[in-house]
């Protein structure tokens, strides 16, 4: 876990691990979108452009859609808002936002948008897969506590960014509380209580931070009996899982442009099948994580399930609505000569 890769110089402001990644993702998809793009007969440059754009409205949607979910932590805050080094992005928003920013691009250059999004279902994936390595490295997303021999054990406490004191980690501070938001009454793990610097009136605990702690207490819970439990690596499950999808899809993809088969060879299929796979394996990595807490709105379809859960189902469902719609329409045209 490295949220703070370095400093830069003189002005003295961090780089966190997220964000490298994220360009990173957006790289290597982008080269990848490039090479694909070449069998569509348009200009490669417009899905460069549409790349980018998605990529600004992504990080954007993102935290919007991070703010929105935590708005009780920016109710007296507004300011807080604006403090994105401070950690605070939810991948999933960030890519509805960035599919409806592409649609529009798409649409308003009058391109093949059925085409385009195939390539780009495949090139999402791919920054997908950098996308959570940021993640992992950032400390967020992270799993329940379990003794599998794969399991990772998270710092104690980690550098923050504005502060020189070390501050508790993500995992530490949500393994030591009950979260009633997720049906865990007891904290994974029992800390005494001067460990706490102070008491909310619902007795929640504020821990201390790392220099206000005892050498013994601070023994205990950066080696002792009450260091961080070693926890799934959802982070890295989600990436290993997107690395596979982007080369099935990948393949999915280029097969369907050599075939002469009607069937899931038509424009769209490799989009819908994004939709329809990725939401099946979010759903069933969401079972491993313990940071998201489960949503009973009138809108979820899922009434036992987090937000992303929720979102998953819908985005199976809605993938596979398309696949049906765009295989009636591949059947109803003639077979096609396309030898690229």
């Amino acid at each position: 876990m490295h949220p703070r890769l370095f400093e830069i110089p003189f002005i003295h402001w961090p780089v966190g691990a997220y964000g490298p990644m994220l360009v990173l993702g957006f790289l290597a998809a982008i080269t990848l979108i490039r090479y694909l793009s070449k069998d569509l007969g348009t200009d490669p440059q417009h899905i460069v452009n549409a790349a980018l754009y998605s990529l600004i409205g992504g990080v954007i949607g993102a935290r919007l859609f991070y703010v929105i979910h935590y708005f009780d932590k920016y109710q007296n805050d507004l300011l807080g808002v604006f403090r994105t080094w401070n950690g605070g992005l939810e991948l999933l928003g960030g890519v509805i936002a960035a599919i409806v920013i592409i649609l529009a691009y798409l649409k308003f250059h009058k391109l093949p948008v059925l085409q385009y999004l195939d390539i780009l279902a495949v090139g999402l994936m791919l920054a997908l897969v950098f996308g959570r390595i940021g993640c992992f490295l950032n400390g967020c997303c992270y799993g329940k506590p379990a003794d599998v021999p794969w399991a990772v054990r998270f710092p104690t406490y980690v550098h923050n960014f504005n502060e020189k004191s070390l501050i508790p980690s993500f995992v530490f501070d949500s393994q030591v509380h009950p979260c009633p938001q997720r049906n865990r009454m007891e904290p994974h793990l029992k800390l005494p209580r001067d460990y706490f610097s102070a008491f909310a009136e619902d007795g929640y605990g504020y821990l201390k931070m790392y220099d206000e702690l005892s050498e013994q207490q601070k023994h205990e819970v950066m080696e002792g009996q009450y260091r961080c439990l070693p926890v799934h690596p959802t982070q890295l499950y989600t990436s290993l899982s997107a690395f596979f999808l982007t080369i099935f899809l990948f393949l999915f993809y280029k097969r369907s442009r050599k075939s002469k088969s009607k069937i899931l060879t038509g424009p769209g299929c490799t989009f819908s099948l994004m939709f329809i796979v990725y939401g099946i394996l979010r759903f069933v990595i969401e079972t491993l994580r313990d940071d998201n807490p489960f949503e009973y709105g009138w809108w979820a379809i899922y009434k036992g399930g987090t937000v992303s859960q929720n979102i998953s189902i819908y985005m199976f469902i809605v993938g596979l609505a398309f696949l049906v719609i765009f295989q009636v329409i591949n059947m109803k045209k003639p077979v096609s000569t396309n030898k690229n």
